[in-house]
């Protein structure tokens, strides 16, 4: 993978392309959860994903250390299990609203990752638009909102190690072999789940085809992309960044799945790109 830095300005335009290519994946996911369990379509995106990055970068080339390894599978592992999560609570809450609590995640990396006032308003700003962003009423929506929560707290294992696999040589060679890794080592329990639920699906082309376009949108491109930016930025400074992911996933949720935003999820959207200005502004 190349040294070669993002030209400053860009460094949010191809953030976004990497966050409206996993949204607009997970939407399309969405569509399999009438025959599907939400756990297999992670599974199945995990796997396509692992599948064009394997063919793409082809890891196998590169010195396969224990400390390579070992980062890889745990890296591996967390992600697979963070989408698993995420699509367990996308099957229950909408779409912009499982990001929002997902984000919580983030928030907390940044907020820690700082000690600069500068940096801990912003990130106060980001939560507190999720707040807005969410609309939940716990009550009726329990379950997706503690997978969503559990989605938040691997999402917070992946910045970090993602940070430390982005700074190593190869970080999208390291990307491919946990995602592949992690795929195989899950792939029994999620397979052996879903046929007892439903083994049909298996022969049914539609679920490999809308596998195969869920895992290209949104683990091939977005993870490669978030390597890129990874590189050039630090943990807080990415985290802030991620305010941007409840907004987009709020657009491709009115504009694909239909779900319209609240007066109050749009305040939220204010605050949270009001959020990201501010420690953009700030950052080194």
């Amino acid at each position: 993978m190349t040294n070669r830095q993002l030209p400053r300005w860009s460094v949010p335009f191809v953030f976004v392309t990497g966050a409206a290519s996993q949204y607009l994946g997970a939407a399309i996911g969405v569509f399999l959860f009438s025959t599907t369990q939400p756990a297999t379509v992670a599974w199945l995106r995990a796997a396509a994903g692992a599948l064009v990055l394997m063919a793409w970068r082809r890891p196998w080339r590169m010195p396969l250390t224990r400390r390579r390894v070992a980062i890889a599978t745990l890296f591996g592992l967390i992600t697979v299990s963070m989408n698993i999560a995420f699509y367990e609570a996308l099957a229950r809450i909408p779409l912009g609203t499982a990001v929002a609590v997902e984000f919580i995640g983030p928030t907390l990396v940044a907020t820690l990752g700082s000690r600069r006032p500068r940096d801990l308003l912003a990130a106060a700003l980001a939560a507190g638009g999720v707040v807005l962003l969410a609309g939940i009423e716990f009550s009726s929506e329990l379950a997706g909102v503690a997978w969503a929560l559990a989605a938040a707290a691997l999402w917070a294992g992946y910045i970090m190690v993602g940070k430390r696999v982005a700074d190593a040589h190869g970080g999208l060679d390291t990307l491919a072999l946990g995602m592949s890794t992690a795929a195989a080592i899950l792939g029994p329990v999620i397979i052996g789940l879903q046929a007892h639920t439903n083994s049909a699906v298996f022969v049914d082309p539609r679920t490999w085809l809308l596998g195969l376009g869920v895992g290209l949108l949104s683990t091939a491109i977005p993870y490669a992309l978030d390597q890129v930016v990874l590189r050039q930025v630090g943990q807080a400074r990415f985290a802030i960044l991620l305010a941007l992911l409840p907004v987009t996933a709020t657009l491709i949720g009115l504009t694909v799945l239909h779900q319209v935003p609240t007066i109050g999820e749009i305040a939220g959207i204010g605050l949270v790109v009001t959020g990201l200005l501010l420690g953009a502004r700030g950052a080194p």
